[in-house]
């Protein structure tokens, strides 16, 4: 969530002056002293020239071309949904963090409908071909749900498993010795998940995956946060590629949204079709990164 901050910041922190100094004549003043003034047009010339106004800009650009094109795609219903959903993560956090990058709720909304938006374009624009389902199909593993105990030590989870073979109740232990205070009370029990699940440690699915129904780990399992007992609760058959489409391609976009090489393509896309004009030379290679100054119109 931090690049979401960080990409908010940077897009909404100078928007409103840099509208207003291409809209105005450039001879109001922002800023008055004893002895001087700082005009629009001063500042604007000194935004222009920085790489954080040229950023600034460009995203701006970049923002409402997907509006023009993809608006009709995105809800307020999708962006309130994804603004609960990080609210919820942070709990009462949620309002510090906002300030700490010099945030609103308004502006992280903001922030998150460009987001969508981006997506919306991505899905459009790129096309999922059945070979890449069915090479994504051969690494895919169906949703599951299991149980865990998380410690911070090897021994106290070695020990945990042993009283577990021993007929050891997991729900009584995962509440005495669990560390995960999410899970512990509630038996350790996760929301299912699949093997396109982001949330989860690579190592704590591999060894989950390769579990049946009913069993638990033999060896304790080691990730970030500590080590963990897992058992399984349920651990359906595979299935069928057609059965787990949309998980597929789901998984399939995931993985292009992380490439940038395939974005910057996608908003090259997005930004030829909007046919956009830069009007001051002096910020004709504002879009570089994206298209060629030469495929802009004049």
């Amino acid at each position: 969530m931090k690049k979401t901050w960080k990409k908010a910041a940077t897009v909404l922190a100078f928007a409103g002056i840099a509208l207003s100094a291409t809209a105005c004549s450039g001879g109001k003043a922002v800023v008055t002293y004893k002895g001087g003034k700082i005009t629009e047009s001063q500042y604007y010339n000194k935004m222009k020239e920085s790489q954080a106004g040229q950023s600034t800009l460009a995203s701006m650009i970049v923002s409402d071309a997907l509006e023009s094109q993809y608006g009709k795609e995105v809800t307020q219903k999708q962006v309130d949904k994804e603004y609960n959903k990080y609210k919820k993560q942070y709990g009462s956090q949620f309002d510090s963090v906002l300030e700490q990058n010099g945030m609103t709720a308004s502006t992280f909304k903001d922030n998150l409908k460009t987001n969508l938006l981006t997506e919306a374009a991505l899905k459009h624009i790129k096309k999922i071909t059945p070979a890449q389902e069915k090479k994504a199909w051969k690494n895919y593993q169906s949703e599951v749900t299991v149980q865990h105990i998380l410690v911070s030590k090897k021994s106290t989870a070695e020990d945990i498993i042993k009283q577990l073979k021993d007929g050891g109740d997991f729900k009584k232990l995962a509440k005495k010795y669990s560390t995960d205070t999410a899970t512990k009370n509630d038996a350790g029990k996760l929301p299912a998940f699949d093997s396109t699940d982001s949330t989860l440690d690579s190592s704590f699915k591999t060894a989950a995956f390769k579990l049946k129904t009913g069993e638990i780990t033999t060896t304790p399992v080691k990730t970030q946060y500590g080590y963990h007992v897992i058992k399984m609760i349920k651990h359906p058959a595979k299935g069928t590629l057609k059965e787990h489409k949309k998980q597929i391609d789901n998984q399939i976009y995931q993985s292009m949204s992380e490439d940038q090489s395939v974005m910057r393509s996608v908003i090259a896309t997005v930004l030829k079709r909007a046919d956009v004009s830069i009007k001051d030379k002096d910020l004709k290679n504002v879009l570089s990164q994206y298209v060629s100054s030469d495929s802009l119109s004049k």
